[in-house]
């Protein structure tokens, strides 16, 4: 009996009718609603919106991306290695290679 309620069609079964009733109870504890211009509206965090919208380039991205990816696969392979002069010798090349990244 235990292995029947955790087989997942019927678990996910059981899930949507949990969903449902919490929706259901949710819905009527809510009460009516009434629409109005700053309900509808969006919003900025107080500020008026751009006249003009901005298109951002990959650039920003790639370099955001290449810091992470060298910060990360940098820290592995520090990891894995011992305590070596090579390794030291490869954090000194990550860090000017970071630091690079960050200045531009």
């Amino acid at each position: 009996m235990e292995g029947i309620l955790l087989a997942p069609p019927l678990a996910f079964l059981i899930y949507i009718g949990l969903v449902a009733i919490l929706n259901r109870a949710g819905r009527t504890l809510a009460g009516p609603g009434t629409t109005n211009a700053l309900k509808i509206s969006a919003y900025a965090g107080g500020e008026a919106p751009p006249d003009v919208q901005g298109i951002p380039g990959y650039r920003p991205f790639f370099v955001i991306a290449l810091f992470f990816a060298m910060l990360h696969l940098g820290v592995l392979i520090l990891a894995t290695s011992g305590l070596t002069p090579l390794a030291g010798v490869y954090l000194v090349g990550m860090i000017l290679v970071l630091v690079a990244l960050m200045l531009g």
